[in-house]
């Protein structure tokens, strides 16, 4: 009996107990959500074993039709039909197996993903608001739903900064590592000569923390203030004048909402922002404590500073979208603003599994 297997059936054990139901029952909800994920996976992995007998029995049956000098047409068109089920086979199973690479403790879960724009003004808040769209296009090319929570728009164009709640199984897996600062060089759009003009902006991603744990958020360490949402156009947020802002006193940290229409909802969503927040400084601080550990050679990597470059977006004097840590390279940036991201994503994820 395999790992899975014997999970499902540690699970299904605890399901047994009625009162599961009766007393906790979003923790039952939550082991049958699991279950179901697990014989999803089971069921694939069956499927793509027998998918591969049964391709590999009718690549004999050709084999043995060739040697005994059959109609060569049919055979063409066997071939044919053949190569076309194993290609989809294929495709199917990277798709796959790109799931054991991310086997993180919150790769399932949802993303929290904010832009920040860097130093430069408009020039910079306007690649804030690409970068925006970029990853809510690659959300809904996922099929994962994208929320704006919170939106400073710039004066003039743009954005300042910007959080968003993207929802769907894996969505922290796949995003995690797309935090860093990514760079554009292009001729500015701002400018009356149209010089060539790089700007920076600074993405965070954190995996939604719905089980709060040790973390503890004091009512007195608690500044609340309501405000009303606005912004030019309201092209991403919904217009209300119930938006939330939470100050986190000792830690300085500030979280906001103006998505919802509830005063109460907005702020039950920057609650749980502040919560993120506060679970990841607790795991930088553990983390700053091994790396301290470590040779003065590896000090300082993994850090998401102003310095640390992930990406580079050129579309003057030449196009081109390069991964600084993989080396992937794509000479159409127009797709990979589009939500194109898969190869870059996915050649980041085998790098860092490996």
């Amino acid at each position: 009996m395999g790992k899975k297997e014997i999970k499902i059936q540690k699970f299904e054990k605890e399901l047994i107990d009625a009162s599961i139901w009766q007393n906790n029952p979003k923790k039952a909800q939550e082991i049958s959500q699991k279950i179901s994920d697990l014989k999803e996976e089971i069921a694939k992995w069956q499927k793509f074993e027998t998918d591969f007998d049964k391709f590999k029995k009718e690549a004999d049956q050709l084999l043995e039709m060739k040697n005994k000098e059959g109609d060569l047409e049919s055979i063409k068109e066997l071939q044919k039909d053949l190569a076309k089920q194993i290609d989809k086979l294929e495709k199917e199973f990277k798709k796959e197996e790109l799931k054991v690479f991310l086997s993180g403790p919150h790769d399932q879960q949802n993303a929290i993903l904010s832009i920040y724009a860097g130093a430069g003004g408009t020039e910079a808040q306007d690649w804030s608001e690409i970068l925006l769209r970029m990853y809510l296009r690659y959300a809904e090319r996922k099929r994962f739903k994208a929320q704006v929570l919170h939106i400073h728009e710039g004066q003039e164009a743009g954005i300042k900064n910007v959080t968003l709640e993207i929802r769907g199984k894996y969505a922290y897996g796949y995003l995690k590592r797309e935090s860093g600062v990514h760079r554009l060089v292009r001729l500015s759009p701002f400018n009356a000569n149209n010089l060539r003009h790089t700007s920076f902006a600074l993405i965070e991603v954190l995996p939604e923390i719905e089980k709060q744990g040790e973390i503890k958020i004091k009512s007195e360490d608690l500044r609340v203030d309501t405000y009303r949402a606005s912004g030019p156009g309201g092209q991403y947020v919904n217009k209300t004048e119930s938006a939330v802002r939470l100050t986190h006193l000792p830690s300085g940290i500030v979280v906001a909402c103006q998505s919802e229409r509830s005063q109460g909802a907005n702020k039950e969503r920057a609650m749980k922002l502040l919560y993120t927040k506060l679970y990841q400084k607790e795991l930088e601080k553990k983390e700053k404590e091994v790396q301290e550990l470590r040779s003065q050679i590896q000090t300082g990597e993994g850090t998401a500073e102003w310095g640390n470059q992930i990406r580079s977006y050129v579309l003057h004097p030449y196009k081109m979208v390069k991964d600084l840590r993989t080396n992937i390279e794509s000479k159409e940036p127009d797709k990979i603003l589009d939500g194109e991201l898969d190869e870059f994503i996915e050649a980041e994820l085998r790098v860092l599994t490996n």
